[in-house]
């Protein structure tokens, strides 16, 4: 059965199931198809907007496309409201990608059970409600204290020893490092191992045999630190599923499945951040606007955040779990369906002059944290560093600026999420 979707927010239609599914190879139904197109990682510098997926937004809001690893091609939604859709309905799974080899970005393919990410309704509510207190808004207003705390010792550091500084080292990295650890409950003499892994895992320059590694590593740590942990009354992420294993509430396997993506989201923190820091030191206007009216930075950081680009081609694919229309197109039962969030964020039909930074864009629905079901875990506690990052660079050093030109930067290549690798500057 084929049924069409209305691209309006909101749009829901109950979930029919196919039975059988086992992928779908065959030539698509209705108009022509549009061309495979080959989307190759690129290691772009700077804030460039990748290339390639711009063309493809202009060739058409449904094109199909195909990454460096797996098997055979997916469809590329870019339009917002579709990316919208496709994110919040049951008829686009994750769990069946588990069961397939889709055409992907990364080298290594190994999900574990346990992933939220790659959990549908209602296992995916069920393995969400261990750790959802660890994240609430009123467990990072607690948090607060200790993570101003985290920076103000970081800072104080750079302020002593005097320009220039590479805020990334210095700042960037050990904080986001520091404060996820808090929040997962990493003891203090295991968070550089931890660190080490989580970065070898979104690196691609080592192959999938040293991210296989890491992964190897760093979960049997966590399965043991869960075990540790089962009679523990503290409120850190580790504790909360070593709790819920011990109730029965989820498993062992599913709770190391769960953790280990929480415990690499730091690393995103760290690059976004490095790009909004980047985008204010090489954009004057922005940076007097942001030291003139410290009570609206929030709208400016708003806007930085729907318009940098947070990762390298897109992140991870659904299934098609039955026949869809959408935008003209046919997309059959068993098609793999990648959305891209960076596309999204710059649709003119709800980002007017979209390639613009306007830190007056109001309103400013942008999607950098996600959508639907898997909108990101840590996007309170990710709003909440970037926010505290900004004040106070800005705030306690006067005059910051960039001690290279801004072609001198190094960024970093061969990697899933974008970012420069160092930030020199001066004050």
């Amino acid at each position: 059965m084929t049924q069409e979707i209305s691209a309006l927010p909101g749009g829901n239609p109950p979930p029919v199931r196919v039975k059988g599914l086992a992928g779908h190879t065959g030539p698509v139904a209705g108009p022509t198809p549009p061309p495979v197109r080959e989307w190759p990682p690129l290691d772009l510098d700077g804030t460039e907007f990748d290339p390639v997926l711009a063309d493809l937004m202009r060739e058409g809001p449904l094109t199909r496309i195909r990454l460096p690893f797996g098997e055979g091609w997916a469809w590329l939604a870019t339009r917002y409201e579709d990316v919208k859709l496709i994110t919040n309905d049951p008829r686009f799974s994750r769990a069946e990608v588990t069961r397939r080899q889709v055409t992907r970005v990364a080298p290594s393919f190994a999900p574990r059970p346990g992933s939220l990410a790659w959990a549908d309704q209602p296992d995916h509510n069920r393995l969400r409600k261990p750790v959802a207190r660890a994240f609430t808004v009123g467990a990072m207003k607690r948090l607060r204290p200790r993570a101003q705390e985290i920076l103000d010792e970081l800072v104080d550091g750079v302020v002593r020893d005097g320009p220039p500084a590479d805020l990334i080292e210095r700042v960037l990295v050990p904080f986001p490092v520091a404060v996820v650890s808090e929040v997962m409950g990493v003891p203090a003499a295991d968070r550089a191992r931890v660190h080490a892994w989580t970065r070898r895992i979104i690196s691609t320059s080592g192959g999938a045999e040293t991210a296989d590694r890491a992964k190897k590593d760093m979960y049997a740590w966590i399965a043991q630190t869960i075990r540790d942990r089962a009679r523990s009354t503290d409120d850190d992420v580790y504790s909360l599923l070593g709790v819920a294993v011990a109730a029965g509430r989820i498993g062992e396997e599913e709770a190391v499945g769960l953790a280990g993506p929480l415990q690499i989201g730091g690393e995103a923190v760290t690059h976004n951040c490095g790009q909004m820091l980047f985008l204010l030191l090489t954009r004057p206007e922005l940076m007097e606007r942001m030291r003139a009216r410290p009570e609206a930075r929030g709208t400016v950081l708003d806007e930085l955040l729907r318009h940098i680009p947070h990762r390298s081609s897109v992140g991870l694919a659904r299934i098609a779990l039955e026949d869809v229309r959408l935008g003209g197109r046919l997309i059959a039962a068993g098609d793999p369906v990648y959305v891209s969030y960076l596309a999204a964020n710059r649709d003119p039909d709800v980002f007017p002059d979209p390639d613009r930074i306007d830190p007056d864009r109001d309103p400013n629905p942008h999607l950098a944290f996600g959508n639907g079901p898997h909108y990101c875990t840590g996007a309170v506690l990710a709003r909440l560093q970037t926010e505290l990052l900004t004040d106070a660079l800005l705030d306690r050093l006067p005059g910051l600026r960039l001690a290279v030109p801004p072609e001198r930067v190094e960024w970093r290549h061969r990697t899933l999420i974008r970012g420069p690798r160092t930030l020199p500057v001066t004050w």
